[in-house]
């Protein structure tokens, strides 16, 4: 709506007008558009009064009512039953493809999102990663990219030679069945404990490990082992926060791969010296990016370096995500700097995605010695207390378990991708699952009070839409926005785009149903009956993008 506008002031404007030349004023009856033409008055010789004036006498659209010169501004005032009835037969027929387009021409979108260790529980430290990156791959689907989301396991290292150590030592098999990874993180955390009394065990450790990358039998048996619990465990919260991927190629995958990428290096003499190992010089700027320590073992940046070739020969991606923390930044300037004086010019599609952390009274949500804050307890912990939430204030709704999980669940999803990504959040349950404010379960319940209104009004059928007042007006606007907060947030990889305009919707939605009569108003019910079918729609399929679940009934 705001480009049509635009264009049509072009038209009829002496100067070529930017996109931010048009504003929004913060009342309404000063108009839905404004025109400001004090930045024309230098160059026409002409006061803004009198520009604006002129501009306004020459507007003639069928979208605008009519166009005032006030104090220098033209005040443009948009013919609301025209554009109210062309957005919401858009939205009604469109359905859950409202908002989508076809920016992306099917180019593949890799997505490096997830990636906990083996063998080790899945903490909150991995929620973010999950959650933003399985969203930004929403996004990418719904603006037309075909999205590959890649879980990049943890599943290689001198921490599994410790591991294979500790369990011959003190594990039994039974134990790892009953509780995998618990049972192997007590393990891990008891071989550290005894190495400190016994350094040998370090010694033992490296053995184990070394025995592991020559390919011996048992400690190869033992380590795929770990990793198939491991994964099974790591399924349930995927199934909780319901995440799926299309790639598990983690770390171990890449064994075999990263010679031919050291060799392609020192071919085109990019390797040198420097105390005994193998640098890439990146000049005075970044530091150097180590490919090969002394004993001639490989780092990440080798992995992530072969990683990425991998990806681009395999897809062919026009781009590839990363969706690591803030603290990893270096080191994909690192890897991109490195591709790039390979000769790669793809390197330029790769984006580091960084958040920050998850905070608990201001302080990280740390892994002290075997104190980690597990995921799947906090996500069992809001599906518990959003079940006592319903069962108190809707103790007849039929499938309370169902909407308590999706309650819960969301209410952790919202919280985490309403904050820019960037910004470090506050993690606290009481204030998440509240059904005032900014929060999953707000957005959820505001949903669900369409659809109740919906059944007591019965199927949506042909309407006309003969007047249209503030309130229903506020949220045609916003409706009308949501492919552009679609386009935003795809483009700025930014879920935070989409829950903030999910707020923005549901507020505007509840004043409108806070102040307008619905199932009383014979006259105007299938047009606000409409007017809130839309609104669903679009409330759902925000959500959806976030990765949420929408109840009908809460």
């Amino acid at each position: 709506m705001k480009k049509e506008i635009l264009q049509v002031l072009q038209n009829v404007s002496p100067i070529q007008l930017e996109e931010h030349a048009l504003e929004r004023p913060a009342y309404a009856h000063l108009g839905d558009f404004a025109l400001p033409c004090f930045q024309f008055a230098k160059v026409l010789r002409k006061s803004p009064a009198i520009i604006a004036e002129e501009i306004a006498a020459s507007i003639k659209h069928p979208s605008i009512r009519k166009a005032e010169a006030v104090n220098g501004y033209v005040n443009i005032f948009l013919d609301r039953t025209r554009i109210t009835s062309e957005i919401l037969h858009a939205v009604v027929e469109q359905g859950a493809t409202y908002g989508s387009s076809n920016e992306g021409k099917d180019g593949v979108v890799t997505i490096d999102l997830s990636s906990p260790n083996i063998a080790k529980p899945f903490s909150m430290g991995h929620l973010r990663s999950t959650v933003i990156g399985n969203s930004i791959a929403l996004l990418m689907e719904k603006s037309g990219f075909k999205a590959v989301k890649i879980n990049y396991i943890g599943d290689w290292g001198t921490q599994f030679g410790k591991l294979l150590t500790a369990y011959r030592k003190w594990g039994t098999e039974e134990d790892v069945r009953k509780a995998p990874i618990e049972t192997l993180l007590t393990l891990y955390i008891r071989f550290h404990e005894e190495a400190e009394q016994d350094p040998s065990l370090n010694d033992e450790g490296r053995a184990a490990f070394k025995a592991l990358e020559d390919g011996d039998a048992d400690a190869l048996a033992l380590w795929k082992w770990f990793k198939e619990e491991s994964l099974s465990e790591f399924q349930r919260i995927y199934d909780l926060l319901g995440v799926e991927f299309d790639s598990y190629n983690g770390e171990a995958y890449y064994n075999d791969k990263m010679e031919p990428v050291v060799q392609e290096l020192e071919e085109k003499r990019l390797l040198v010296e420097s105390d005994g190992a193998q640098v890439v010089d990146l000049g005075e700027a970044i530091p150097p990016c180590l490919i090969r320590k002394s004993d001639g073992a490989t780092l990440y940046a080798t992995r992530d370096l072969t990683a990425a070739m991998d990806r681009k020969n395999t897809y062919d991606f026009v781009k590839s995500i990363y969706v690591v923390g803030n603290e990893q930044s270096l080191h994909f300037t690192q890897v991109k700097q490195v591709l790039n004086k390979m000769g790669y010019a793809w390197s330029d599609d790769m984006h580091h995605v960084p958040f920050g952390l998850i905070l608990q009274d201001g302080k990280k949500m740390s892994t002290r010695k075997g104190k980690i804050v597990l995921l799947e307890q906090v996500l069992t912990e809001a599906i518990d207390l959003a079940h006592r939430n319903i069962a108190e204030k809707n103790p007849t709704l039929a499938n309370q378990k169902e909407v308590a999980e999706a309650v819960g669940v969301g209410a952790i999803l919202f919280s985490d991708l309403k904050q820019h990504r960037k910004h470090d959040i506050e993690f606290n349950l009481e204030t998440m699952l509240q059904v005032e404010g900014e929060t999953g379960p707000y957005i959820q319940y505001t949903n669900a009070r369409a659809h109740s209104v919906l059944r007591k009004a019965g199927e949506v059928s042909a309407f006309v839409v003969n007047e249209v007042n503030d309130f229903e007006w506020e949220t045609i606007k916003l409706l009308e926005q949501f492919p552009q907060a679609v386009k935003r947030a795809t483009e700025e990889l930014d879920p935070s785009v989409i829950a903030k305009y999910a707020v923005d919707l549901a507020q505007a939605f509840n004043s409108f149903y806070g102040n307008v009569k619905v199932l009383t108003d014979a006259a105007h019910l299938s047009y606000r009956a409409a007017l809130i079918q839309s609104v669903s729609i679009v409330l759902t399929e925000s959500m959806r993008l976030l990765g949420m679940k929408a109840p009908e009934e809460m």
